[in-house]
């Protein structure tokens, strides 16, 4: 494992419990609006049965966890995060949906003390591409499963594949400084864009049957331009980025993100395309 990856996770795992945790907390609602029309390609190939048990690996605030705990209503849901405050949020989620059968542990997945065969099926939205060695990652849920278990999970395809990142950031490129988003091999939304990385990550952690498949769905944004524009400037590294603007600059940032997004507007609202893979694999 390289250290700048290492680093780079940490990174991530300071935010998820800093600011961008609590942000997300608060945009929970919307952010399951957004992935509305995602998450039922995810738990479609997870086939959960009545009995199943079943592991959601970064779970979040716990929307895929709730899903899974209602389709195994007579198995055990397991929803792991490393972020403390998506995790209190979906206990709250949870105990107000009525669904004992489903509990939530502070972990990373890359080395929480699973037992071995302990899940029938393992799954994720979005959360298996920040691992500091994913190698190492894949594995430890390997052995989690029992053999024949069932893995799946939803991760990015590349970033200009998906115009709900490629719009406004080419709306504000001229005016702000951008982020790295696609370095290769590291920790972050697009590490996992390469098939053939995933392929080689899941053979060699103890998994045949690979399957890896295009999703394609409209995103839904928000209600209008304004609304969006708010959530997106909102996002506490969107603020940092714009902290270090000049005042000229947020400016124009603003009206160069709403006049893109007003271009999106439709009768539901704002929607902009995503791009994912959608995989499945099994235990050996």
């Amino acid at each position: 494992m390289a250290a700048g990856n290492a680093e780079q996770a940490e990174v991530w795992n300071e935010a998820w419990n800093g600011d961008d945790g609590r942000y997300w907390v608060q945009q929970r609602e919307r952010q399951e609006a957004r992935y509305r029309r995602l998450t039922p390609h995810l738990m479609a190939a997870a086939g959960i049965q009545a009995d199943s048990r079943v592991l959601d690996i970064g779970c979040g605030s716990g929307g895929t966890s709730l899903e899974a705990a209602r389709a195994a209503a007579e198995g055990a849901v397991l929803g792991v995060d490393v972020s403390a405050p998506m995790l209190a949020e979906a206990r709250k989620q949870a105990a107000g949906c009525g669904l004992p059968q489903v509990t939530f542990e502070r972990g990373d997945a890359q080395v929480h003390r699973f037992e071995d065969g302990t899940f029938d099926v393992a799954i994720s939205r979005f959360g298996v591409m920040f691992f500091a060695d994913p190698e190492a990652a894949f594995g430890n849920i390997a052995r989690a499963l029992r053999p024949g278990g069932q893995l799946a999970f939803l991760c990015w395809r590349s970033v200009r594949e998906n115009a709900y990142l490629t719009v406004p950031m080419g709306a504000i490129a001229p005016y702000v400084q951008l982020p790295e988003l696609e370095a290769p091999d590291a920790p972050g939304p697009f590490s996992l864009a390469d098939t053939d990385r995933i392929q080689k990550l899941l053979d060699s952690a103890g998994f045949d049957e690979i399957t890896i498949g295009a999703v394609d769905e409209p995103m839904w944004m928000g209600p209008d331009p304004d609304d969006v524009v708010a959530y997106q400037l909102g996002i506490p590294g969107s603020r940092a980025m714009l902290a270090e603007a000049s005042a000229e600059a947020r400016a124009k940032t603003v009206t160069a993100l709403r006049d893109a997004l007003a271009e999106h507007q439709g009768p539901d609202g704002v929607t902009l395309g995503s791009a994912a893979w959608l995989v499945t694999a099994e235990r050996r």
